[in-house]
């Protein structure tokens, strides 16, 4: 079974993230802004736009 691949992935530096859902467009149009914290997996998705953070050199890094 696979799974479907996020729609967007953004690397990021600290275990703490925050996502409203705009990327080129207006943060109006995009959701309410969620906080996340990055665990021992080393990534987070967004529970409204499915981003993902991933954090840099963590476990699921795999450019590292």
């Amino acid at each position: 079974m696979s799974t479907i691949p996020p729609p967007e992935t953004v690397k990021v530096k600290t275990v703490k993230v925050h996502c409203d859902g705009a990327t080129e467009i207006d943060a109006s149009l995009g959701h309410p802004r969620v906080f996340y914290e990055i665990d021992e997996k080393g990534f987070v998705e967004c529970g409204y736009c499915d981003r993902r953070f991933v954090l840099e050199g963590g476990p699921a890094d795999t450019d590292s």
